[in-house]
């Protein structure tokens, strides 16, 4: 597992465009990457909601927001478009980068076990190294909690 001070592992995906997108094509920003199970479900819809709102913050922090999941791009571009989302977000539908991060784990639900994306959050410096994780991260609060988390650290 990951941890605070390490290297972020590098990722190249596409993004909801088809357009590949490298963590190291953002050095010199800090990079909110936040992991989430599944585009259009409450949650998900939620917090892709409260970063695109939060946006202005982020920017004025130097900061991007990229959000990761195992949906198509085509789903990603559906899911921008009916929620008017201004975030980017990447599709790992191999969940190779998931898997890098650590966040695709056994899950149990109402009994059931089944592997999926564990929602979490990392703060990648703009030197590429992780600041902050967030795990197993309730909706509720958590992008205003990684704004004072980065408007603390990037002073």
């Amino acid at each position: 597992m990951l941890k605070v001070g390490d290297k972020a592992p590098d990722i190249t995906l596409p993004n909801q465009d088809e357009v590949e997108i490298s963590l190291r094509d953002l050095e010199g920003k800090w990079v909110v990457l936040y992991f989430y199970p599944k585009d259009n479900t409450p949650g998900c819809t939620t917090q892709a909601c409260e970063f695109t709102q939060a946006l202005p913050n982020f920017d004025g922090l130097n900061a991007v927001i990229i959000g990761i999941s195992p949906d198509s791009p085509k789903k990603h571009s559906n899911f921008i478009a009916k929620k008017d989302l201004l975030i980017t977000l990447l599709s790992d539908e191999e969940k190779e980068v998931c898997e890098k991060y650590g966040v695709w784990q056994l899950k149990k639900n109402f009994g059931n076990e089944y592997m999926g994306v564990v929602r979490s959050t990392f703060l990648i410096s703009p030197e590429g190294k992780i600041e902050a994780i967030w795990e197993k991260v309730r909706v509720k609060g958590h992008v205003e909690t990684v704004k004072l988390k980065l408007e603390e650290i990037a002073k």
